[in-house]
């Protein structure tokens, strides 16, 4: 698990330092900083995407995956655990200045200006929740997660993994910067996900191969393209309700390993 915990550090450390950088430019550099995010993100993505060997799996894993999802609504519901976190930070600052927790009740409809300027101070610049679920796809969805940890749990090889963390913690700089301190609270999915594979990784283990890596780690860069459209703002799209996509892949692989 200290590879784990070495991950984590970075992404938290990675993302304060967004956060502190954010805070000292303009609007306008911020939004130079958010489109360069989503054009590193895009070349990222491409580069795992075309590691597939099956484009057959990588289709039906998307598409598949992505009706599942939306069933579910997982990018929902991991939103509404971004903003969770979003209202324990805001309320742990409205206590720090001694402002109220409770909201006040509007007049004819409409917020006093008083209330309105306290709200200004507290509000958020960016999207708390949506960093959270942009970063924390990005940093678990990749290959590396998957060999690092089986790597670490079985070999105690902690090379993958701490190498990853060196990156997770330049990407967290980015989109901190770019998106928000939200980014900073993926470390959460980065130690449960991560975590349970490095726990799991004695059992799992036997059943891993390169076929199985390079259709993961491509079906995982589909989902990377989709959070650099979205940092574009080309397009709007739930990139975490295809994450069940990952799971028909490792079927489909499994499948099409018993016919080979």
């Amino acid at each position: 698990m200290l590879a784990v915990f070495v991950n984590c550090f970075t992404v938290i450390v990675g993302g304060l330092i967004g956060v502190l950088f954010s805070s000292r430019i303009k609007e306008s550099l911020s939004v130079t900083v958010q489109n360069a995010a989503g054009v590193i993100t895009l070349v990222l993505g491409f580069e795992m995407a075309f590691q597939y060997e099956s484009i057959i799996c990588l289709a039906l894993s998307l598409i598949l995956g992505g009706l599942i999802g939306t069933a579910l609504d997982i990018d929902g519901a991991i939103y509404k655990l971004g903003q969770f976190f979003e209202k324990l930070v805001e309320k742990k600052s409205k206590k720090a200045k001694n402002l109220p927790v409770t909201s006040v009740a509007s007049v004819d409809g409409e917020q006093s200006s008083e209330v309105a300027d306290v709200k200004n101070q507290i509000a958020p610049k960016k999207d708390f929740a949506f960093g959270f679920l942009n970063a924390s796809v990005l940093f678990c969805v990749g290959a590396m997660s998957i060999i690092g940890s089986f790597k670490a749990g079985i070999e105690k090889d902690y090379t993958i993994i701490f190498t990853k963390s060196i990156l997770d913690g330049f990407m967290a700089i980015v989109f901190a910067s770019s998106m928000g301190a939200g980014a900073i609270f993926s470390f959460i999915t980065v130690f449960i996900y991560q975590g349970a594979l490095t726990l799991l990784s004695t059992f799992i283990a036997p059943y891993v191969n390169d076929l199985l890596l390079n259709e993961l780690s491509a079906c995982g860069g589909a989902m990377i393209i989709m959070i650099g459209i979205n940092l574009l703002k080309l397009k709007e799209i739930k990139t975490a309700n295809f994450l069940p996509g990952l799971v028909l892949v490792v079927i489909y692989t499994l499948v099409a390993g018993l016919f080979s």
